[in-house]
């Protein structure tokens, strides 16, 4: 017999937030640098502008699916991301993020977290810039659009894979 009394669970949009909703552009070069300002890289964050082309796709995105965040950012900044989105007019939605004290590779904790999510849901897609990331996503058995729309940095890149800081 089947209970229509409970509705079903929407599937999940899975957005990653650096350069795929957020434009890090302008904060990019305080990983230029030798050693790298992580403070100063995250603490400029607030400021990203918006990535018209990953609005526009949570925005559609949210008519079908539960939209969440998925972001190799440290909790620490959790209370700026969760206004940054909110001011952007995103869809509400769980913010998942990095550990404090977590260096893995965004490949490694983003497909971590994408397996404990399907689980329980459907996972229609994961929304991300990192090619690694999708990658193993994609790898995994994942449906991925590669958010190929904002000017990468090798820095940013280089600091994903190596030192597992976003």
């Amino acid at each position: 017999m089947i209970d229509n009394s409970r509705p079903l669970a929407r599937p999940l949009a899975v957005f990653d937030l650096d350069n795929t909703l957020a434009d890090t552009a302008h904060r990019q070069r305080f990983l230029e640098r030798t050693p790298r300002d992580w403070a100063a890289f995250f603490a400029a964050a607030p400021e990203d502008p918006p990535l018209a082309r990953g609005v526009e796709l949570a925005l559609e995105s949210a008519r079908e699916c539960e939209v969440v965040y998925l972001t190799g950012r440290p909790e620490r900044c959790r209370a700026d991301t969760v206004a940054w989105l909110a001011e952007q007019g995103l869809p509400e939605g769980r913010v998942w993020m990095r550990r404090n004290d977590d260096r893995r590779p965004a490949r490694r904790t983003k497909l971590e977290t994408l397996r404990t999510l399907s689980r329980g849901r459907e996972v229609r897609m994961l929304i991300d810039d990192d090619e690694l990331v999708c990658d193993e996503a994609e790898r995994a058995g994942f449906t991925v659009v590669r958010a190929r729309w904002a000017s990468g940095s090798e820095a940013l890149k280089d600091a994903q894979e190596r030192e597992g800081r976003t």
